[in-house]
């Protein structure tokens, strides 16, 4: 687990913790969103997760947020705001989780966050379907959501079914639609020839990127819902 931590922070901040895509073991796709985000005064925890374990990941994935709630003081973080937060199936397990507290353990983040996420099928960290747990009866979190417009990897078309759906049930929701692609939402741009997301100067992935991590400091930092 990569920690990314303010400077000068003087007392507990807000946390976010963040889980990467469907890539095995890749925290360093989201080192430059979380640096930025960081900047913005908040601790960020990225850790690896495996979605092609036997159990896609899920025990990983609930042993981070064991981890966060445990130690994130020790990283000057505030254990009572914590952020769920997740990039492409790590926004779908993000969100999932947020959505269906009793399936992951209980626990209720400070908010959620789901980035270029899609979310009409089962989450690896709960095995149900976010936009179906949306009308359960229990108190949920805020949930922000970031897509890229240009998104040719999970169109943007799915965080607005999530939102419009929050939305139905009266749930505090927001959308950001940001000009950029499944990779500029994070800072980074795939490279066919690395077969991953690296970090990016392209002037839509800045702008978008930082909006993103705006996204997720302003989701850590917001009392009561939205």
């Amino acid at each position: 687990m990569d920690v990314h931590r303010p400077a000068g922070a003087s007392g507990p901040v807000p946390a976010v913790l963040l889980w990467h895509g469907r890539g095995p073991d890749e925290r360093d796709v989201l080192a430059p969103v979380a640096r930025a985000a960081a900047e913005l005064g908040v601790v960020v925890l990225v850790p690896d997760w495996r979605p092609d374990a036997p159990d896609g990941g899920r025990a990983q994935l609930w042993e981070s947020v064991v981890f966060a709630r445990r130690n994130v003081a020790d990283f000057g973080g505030d254990p009572g705001r914590i952020v769920l937060a997740g990039w492409s199936l790590g926004g779908k397990a993000a969100v999932g989780a947020a959505l269906n507290p009793a399936a992951f353990g209980g626990w209720r983040p400070h908010a959620a966050v789901g980035i270029a996420g899609a979310y009409g099928s089962p989450a690896p960290s709960t095995g149900t379907v976010p936009i179906d747990d949306v009308r359960r009866a229990d108190p949920l979190p805020p949930v922000w959501l970031v897509h890229g417009t240009a998104d040719p990897v999970v169109p943007v078309a799915r965080s607005r079914e999530l939102h419009a759906a929050l939305q139905e049930c009266g749930r505090p929701v927001s959308l950001d639609e940001v000009d950029t692609d499944h990779a500029g939402v994070v800072l980074t741009e795939f490279v066919p020839e690395r077969a991953r997301c690296l970090p990016s100067t392209a002037r839509h992935a800045v702008e978008a990127g930082s909006r993103t991590a705006e996204v997720l400091a302003l989701a850590a930092r917001h009392s009561g819902d939205r």
